[in-house]
């Protein structure tokens, strides 16, 4: 499931049969331009570009025997594809996903049932391959229904491994995949990689956040705080707790909740901060409340990059914590204001 070649993909190149619709050729090793695709994603740059043409791939020189296999049209998921399976030859067909990965497409059904029909009879696969197999990714199995596939096809779907790196391995033990392979992972390292653009994402928060502070103590003291405590304190601790540590710190915060993770976060971090600044009561009171919702928001936000939670979970959490998240805000200036106007 992730990057992309240069411009390979998008130039076609006709095969010597009538019958048989163009093909791209694309090899396993990433360029330095697919690299820093991958990275301007991660910085939330570029990301309507990171797309991919839909159709049939030749991954190096595949021939009829050769494995087909399935992805969205998410250039990082191709890449990641491609680069998994290295010098092997394969053949890939990408999904129409308006470029989205393989996880939130079948959710969304743009990794279907109807488009993967279309794009096996689209391409004419069937006659280019002499076998009747698909080997599809294991997350995208909530949007198509393999039997009516079939059915309409011919080609019978096969659920690969849930990582890309896996697929080796998987296939060369006859496509038999182990209990590990079907286990999707979230290790300390992936949850860092998420974390930049998490990070870029955070300013519909923390400014929103940091200019209610400074309006707040211009009203009630003539001029913004020049303390260690300052204005910006309760916006930095708030995207530090629920964009940072939250994802870093992910299994070892009580709870199941992201949005109560993230509160917890942001309750420690701006108590240690109050404990090692110390401000008058109203500014520690609109510090702790403010910090803890935008941590909780931005933790329950964190739910999008995970497998963790699903669609329905999703939406009955932020049900319950939005309305939380948004007394703790009124809560903490409503707090600073009766602390500023009783001192």
């Amino acid at each position: 499931m992730s990057n992309q070649s240069c411009c390979s993909w998008a130039v076609w190149h006709r095969a010597s049969s009538p019958t048989v619709l163009p093909s791209a050729s694309v090899g396993g090793t990433l360029s330095v331009g697919d690299r820093l695709a991958r990275i301007r994603f991660r910085l939330g740059m570029s990301r309507m570009k990171l797309v991919v043409t839909p159709g049939l791939y030749a991954l190096n020189d595949p021939g009829p025997e050769d494995p087909v296999l399935v992805t969205a049209n998410f250039r990082l998921s191709f890449d990641a594809l491609r680069s998994a399976l290295g010098e092997r030859s394969a053949w890939i067909l990408v999904l129409d996903t308006k470029g989205v990965n393989v996880w939130c497409a079948a959710g969304k059904g743009t990794f279907g049932t109807n488009e993967l029909i279309h794009r096996i009879r689209n391409s004419s696969l069937a006659d280019i391959v002499s076998h009747r197999r698909l080997i599809l990714p294991q997350l995208g199995a909530p949007g198509v229904a393999a039997h009516e596939a079939e059915q309409q096809t011919g080609f019978r779907v096969q659920y690969g491994p849930v990582e890309a790196r896996d697929l080796p391995a998987y296939l060369d033990a006859g496509m038999q995949a182990t209990a590990a392979m079907r286990t999707k992972q979230f290790p300390l390292m992936d949850r860092l990689e998420l974390i930049p653009l998490e990070l870029v994402q955070s300013w519909k928060i923390w400014l929103p956040l940091a200019t209610l502070s400074a309006l707040l103590s211009l009203l009630l003291n003539g001029l913004p705080s020049l303390s260690p405590l300052s204005d910006a304190a309760p916006a930095l601790l708030g995207v530090a707790a629920g964009a940072i540590l939250t994802p870093a710190l992910l299994p070892w915060i009580p709870g199941r909740s992201f949005a109560l993770k993230g509160g917890i976060v942001g309750v420690v971090l701006s108590s240690a901060c109050l404990l090692l600044f110390p401000a008058g009561i109203g500014r520690g009171i609109f510090t702790v409340a403010a910090a803890t919702a935008a941590a909780s928001f931005l933790a329950l936000n964190f739910t999008g990059a995970t497998t963790f939670t699903s669609p329905s979970g999703v939406k009955r959490e932020m049900r319950i914590a939005l309305p939380v998240q948004g007394a703790l805000l009124v809560a903490a200036v409503a707090g600073r204001i009766a602390a500023e106007l009783l001192t």
